[in-house]
């Protein structure tokens, strides 16, 4: 089987690049490309900046600035618009030009290790999930929380955005 060939079935098994890839197809491609990714720093009248908790095989457990990967076609406004209705159950409106932007490669990592993040500064127009709100114990991924300043277990791919915090 040549290149082409290869190329023609994997074509054959996306239905619709917009609505997102096979996990196997995406992870090939973020070796061989960069990502570009949106993150909302989202921050309420005390200066508080909201987070939500990760856990996965990438970057550990921690918390992170909410955020998502671009997808084919999709315009940033939407992918911002995607994320904050479901990492926070929410409505928000923002800047359209990006408070950062920032390059980040990851030394030995493959897979998810080169991106390109765009930083927008965001407002809540509609009250966060409050099902998703961490409360206490250990969080839960998808769990938000408000912070008075950058936590010390913040995933280590998004210690730079420590100084907007």
């Amino acid at each position: 089987m040549d290149i082409k060939e290869i190329i023609h079935l994997l074509k054959s098994l996306i239905n619709n690049p917009s609505a997102g890839l096979p996990e196997d197809l995406f992870l090939f491609i973020s070796e061989i490309t960069p990502l570009v990714n949106i993150d909302l720093l989202i921050q309420n009248e005390r200066r508080q900046t909201l987070l939500t908790w990760r856990d996965d095989e990438y970057y550990g457990p921690g918390w992170h600035v909410p955020g998502g990967i671009v997808r084919f076609k999709e315009t940033l406004s939407h992918r911002i618009n995607t994320v904050a209705q479901k990492e926070l159950g929410a409505k928000i409106a923002f800047n359209d030009i990006p408070l950062a932007i920032n390059e980040t490669i990851h030394p030995t990592r493959k897979a998810r290790g080169h991106f390109i993040s765009l930083l927008y500064k965001c407002t809540l127009l509609s009250p966060l999930d409050d099902k998703s709100r961490y409360t206490r114990d250990t969080p839960k991924p998808g769990q938000w929380a408000w912070h008075d300043k950058c936590p010390d277990n913040i995933i280590s791919i998004h210690e730079i955005y420590r100084t907007f915090m």
